[in-house]
């Protein structure tokens, strides 16, 4: 995209004053947005050059400034250009969550992100968010079928399959929207997560929040795409939630039981979807660096599902996918 390079840059010089910055690109996310950082007099800043026929900055400004209301750490919006989908950011360094959770280092880490998990859903209001409502749950799920059975594995489901399969959608998104709704980030995994020195984590790639489900963010993090933990150490970490949490009288009178319930089927809606995005971004925007995470995302529904009697069929798919790719 040399034209809008181009234009980024021309935007930069007039609004700081420099002569031909010198962007570096930073990781590209699984959307059109790019991110590239910029050192003007030894400060260092993140700019979004976010296409605006293919994205949409306002959401992010909104969230942003909810995040940061609410005290929790997320890169200030310094200056916009929404005509040309330009955004100049705080920059909240490099050092993501992901490869820094350490034996050494992932108690502490987790439990900051817990802790900011909790203030996110008690202190931002969703109102004025879209709904995670049973339209969105089941376009999401939609994904594995039409994405990861579909296009990448060409394994077209007998009707009779395919009745089990959104019977089981169903049952995930009943589930869902039986829970409290409140805010949710969408995406509160390790790889948008920043180790910063002060007020950790530094907190990214929020564009898409939505008021929906408690349990959403909690199981993104806990059952991240990119990382598995131990069933006892996910177990450990739901559990120094739900003592932060359950005080706050959001959850009103829902044992563990029935929040664990909640949790494993969220995950499994999450993980549906996840597939299916991953299978998505390989066929449609050429990015396979994605379909490694397959395998583990579908682990989780396997391993979770089978605990579960009314996921029987939904379980026993998801083997036969899993052969399918091996």
């Amino acid at each position: 995209m040399p034209q809008r390079l181009n234009l980024l840059q021309d935007w930069l010089q007039n609004l700081m004053g420099i002569n031909s910055p010198q962007l570096v690109a930073i990781t590209n996310d699984a959307s059109f947005r790019r991110y590239f950082r910029l050192t003007v007099n030894n400060t260092s800043y993140v700019v979004m050059d976010a296409p605006p026929d293919k994205e949409n900055c306002s959401p992010f400004i909104d969230v942003a400034q909810r995040l940061q209301a609410s005290g929790l750490n997320a890169p200030r919006i310094l200056e916009s250009n929404l005509e040309q989908g330009f955004l100049l950011l705080t920059d909240l360094g490099s050092s993501v969550y992901l490869p820094a959770l350490t034996k050494a280092r992932v108690e502490s880490l987790y439990c900051e992100a817990l802790d900011a998990l909790v203030r996110m859903q008690t202190h931002i209001s969703s109102e004025g968010l879209p709904l995670y409502d049973h339209q969105l749950l089941h376009k999401e799920m939609n994904l594995f079928s039409d994405w990861l059975l579909d296009k990448h594995l060409n394994l077209p489901l007998s009707p009779p399959k395919r009745a089990n399969l959104e019977n089981c959608f169903e049952l995930l998104s009943t589930s869902a929207l039986s829970q409290p709704q409140v805010f949710v980030h969408r995406d509160y995994h390790s790889r948008n997560l920043m180790v910063v020195p002060q007020h950790n984590p530094g907190i990214l790639d929020f564009q898409d929040a939505v008021k929906g489900p408690i349990t959403y963010d909690l199981v993104s993090l806990l059952r991240d795409c990119y990382i598995m933990w131990s069933r006892e150490q996910i177990h450990g970490w739901m559990e120094y939630y739900y003592t932060k949490i359950q005080p706050l009288r959001i959850l009103k009178s829902v044992n563990q039981i029935q929040f664990l319930r909640w949790f494993d089927w969220m995950g499994i809606q999450r993980h549906l979807k996840a597939s299916g995005i991953f299978a998505r971004l390989y066929h449609r925007d050429g990015k396979s660096g994605y379909l490694k995470d397959i395998p583990r995302t579908l682990n989780y529904i396997v391993e979770v599902s089978a605990d579960y009697p009314e996921l029987a069929t939904l379980h026993q798919l998801v083997i036969e996918v899993q052969q399918a790719l091996a």
